[in-house]
């Protein structure tokens, strides 16, 4: 049976700032971002499947990525836990922190969902890549192969 690769986009707004960095990035700004993510797995073939012919239903997708990720962190603030930044958000009374264990760059968050999606599979499908768009000329990509 063949293996098929199936990719659903998702957007969401998120801001970010990056503790302790060295330029711009240091200052709470905005992105519009994408997140492309593409799964692999045999097309079901049993006859009489509500899903015959379909490796994973994209609906079936967006009921994990949506709830876990998108719903998430659309139009909250992502920032590393237990940092200056954090604390001065939490003083501000902002109620959209995603305090994270981590700095929240590009690299580290689409690892970061990765993982999520991952632990969230049907069995018989597999996470092939991740492409992660912070703006419209740069991107994050995540590779399953890269990360056996």
């Amino acid at each position: 049976m063949p293996k098929i690769r199936l990719t659903k986009e998702f957007r969401f707004e998120m801001a970010h700032a990056l503790e302790g960095y060295d330029g711009l990035c240091r200052h709470m700004h905005g992105h519009s971002y994408i997140l492309a993510v593409t799964v692999i797995g045999e097309p079901i073939d049993k006859q009489g499947h509500p899903k015959l012919g379909m490796v994973m239903d994209f609906g079936d997708l967006k009921r994990i990525v949506n709830p876990l990720i998108v719903d998430r962190f659309d139009h909250a603030v992502a920032v590393m836990a237990n940092t200056p930044t954090h604390a001065k958000l939490r003083e501000a009374g902002f109620n959209r922190i995603e305090a994270l264990p981590f700095q929240p760059t590009c690299e580290n968050m689409i690892q970061y969902f990765a993982e999520i999606i991952k632990a969230n599979l049907p069995v018989n499908v597999t996470l092939h890549h991740l492409k992660l768009n912070e703006t419209a000329t740069s991107y994050a990509e995540w590779y399953a192969t890269d990360n056996l």
